[in-house]
């Protein structure tokens, strides 16, 4: 089941990464048309007007969604036949595949309206919460499924909240950059009227509120007697938004090439996995707990 779950984890933030590709690539109309590639075809067929490389770019990215829902199936049905049955597992799995259901209508709607920035905006929050979601549902398969208990004091956890809202207000404000930047995913299409260097001042403004509230965090953290996991996220988290915003700022300065896009994207769903990592490790819900059969065997020994 963990495995499964890692995987579903992997691939939610690869197809995050393969859809910028196919936006810095300008392959975002590589098939023009949706859930067909081209009318009457569910593949690329030679065509005059669009380069063969952009639709092997973008169909590729569209059977990265298919091999995202097949693992999430699986995920879905491990936790179903998991023992004993928890709830709240199978509740996280199923998120899952019904994510990747509505990412492919987001995604069809994103082609329709010929990359709109605001579809496009759209489809990298909605994969930015599945990956959120989808580090939840790993850490919930070594876990038991008792009420939360905090690791750390109350104010901690809700510092740790506006955290979790920065995070969320630095992806939209990234999204914004990106839609009146220069990669559209293809050249006629329309971008977002406004400043980009006002855009990225808010957008670097917000994550230094993000570098500010985990610095504070970490240094409450000194005194809180956490575990050895919420310190190792700690940890990484520190190194990745440190990272993330050195290359933000080099590529800016650099003029935003293609392969710093890239990067940046990764950087930020690796933000997003230890930023939610970092929001259960903080919490504890008991044990994982034990089938029937093992728990007795427990018991008695005990006794």
């Amino acid at each position: 089941m963990r495995a499964l779950a890692i995987a579903v984890l992997v691939t939610q933030a690869l197809i995050s990464v393969t859809g910028v590709i196919v936006r810095v690539t300008d392959s975002g109309l590589g098939c023009p048309t949706w859930p067909q590639c081209f009318p009457g075809s569910m593949v690329p067929v030679e065509h005059p007007e669009v380069a063969t490389l952009h639709q092997v770019i973008e169909f590729g990215n569209r059977l990265l969604t298919g091999v995202i829902g097949f693992i999430a199936l699986a995920c879905l049905l491990a936790a179903w036949r998991c023992l004993p049955y928890r709830k709240r597992l199978v509740r996280l799995a199923l998120i899952m595949p019904l994510g990747v259901v509505a990412q492919a209508i987001i995604g069809g709607m994103t082609v329709r309206v010929n990359l709109a920035w605001w579809s496009v905006s759209t489809h990298f929050m909605a994969s930015a919460v599945l990956i959120w979601l989808a580090a939840i549902l790993v850490k919930a398969t070594t876990e038991g499924d008792r009420p939360p208990v905090g690791v750390v004091p109350t104010p901690m956890r809700r510092l740790l909240a506006v955290l979790v809202v920065v995070t969320a207000a630095v992806l939209v404000l990234g999204t914004l950059v990106t839609a009146a930047g220069p990669h559209a995913g293809d050249p006629d299409t329309p971008r977002l009227d406004l400043p980009v260097p006002t855009l990225v001042q808010a957008h670097g403004l917000l994550v230094m509120a993000y570098v500010l509230l985990l610095a504070v965090f970490g240094v409450w953290l000194r005194s809180a007697r956490p575990t050895k996991a919420l310190l190792k996220t700690y940890g990484a988290a520190c190194v990745l938004v440190l990272v993330q915003g050195a290359i933000g700022s080099v590529q800016y300065y650099l003029g935003v090439p293609e392969a710093m896009v890239v990067l940046h994207v990764l950087a930020a769903t690796l933000v997003i996995v230890v930023t939610a990592m970092l929001w259960v490790e903080s919490r504890y819900r008991g044990p994982l707990p034990l089938p029937a059969t093992e728990a007795t065997a427990k018991e008695s020994v005990t006794a």
